[in-house]
Formats: C-alpha cells, sequence, structure tokens
C-alpha cells in the first residue's frame, strides 16, 4: 500500500511539527500532494478509469481550498508549503 501508517506519520512530522498535529493546513496539504501524485501515476496508465478520475479531481479541490485558506490568513506559510512541495498555482 502507497499510503502506509508511517508514511502519513512521516508527512505529519515533517510539514505539521509532530506525528500526532494531522489537522494543520500544511500537513493536510502534503498529504493530499502524495496522494494526487499517486492518482496521476495510476491514471497515465489506465486512462479510461473514471472513478479514479473523479476522485483525483476532488483532491485537488480539497487542496486548492486549503491553500487559499491558508493564503488569505497566513501569507508566508502559503508560500513556504508552495515552495516546499513544489506545487505553482
Amino acid at each position: 500500500m502507497y499510503l502506509s501508517s508511517q508514511v502519513k506519520k512521516e508527512i505529519f512530522k515533517k510539514h505539521g511539527g509532530t506525528e500526532k498535529n494531522t489537522g494543520s493546513s500544511e500537513s493536510q496539504i502534503a498529504l493530499f500532494t502524495l496522494r494526487i501524485d499517486h492518482l496521476t501515476g495510476h491514471l497515465k496508465g489506465n486512462k479510461k478509469d473514471f472513478g479514479t478520475q473523479r476522485a483525483l479531481l476532488n483532491l485537488v479541490g480539497k487542496r486548492r481550498s486549503l491553500l487559499d485558506y491558508l493564503k488569505k490568513t497566513d501569507l508566508m506559510r502559503y508560500r513556504a508549503i508552495i515552495k516546499t512541495l513544489d506545487i505553482r498555482k
């Protein structure tokens, strides 16, 4: 499985500060980015998997909403997470 609990803990520790800080915007954005990358790779090989395509679009929308929220509340944290994850608008 690509998203084991150990991988999640590492993501939360790196972007959220601690392993238990799963609610911070940065850690959620990082987790969504990992899932988006995985689904994108899956769709490159399975072009007609429309369920996965829909799930990917939902994840992209959720990540976009979190990024917009972060941009409104704290611009420095927004710029840091964009730079760390190499996400461009």
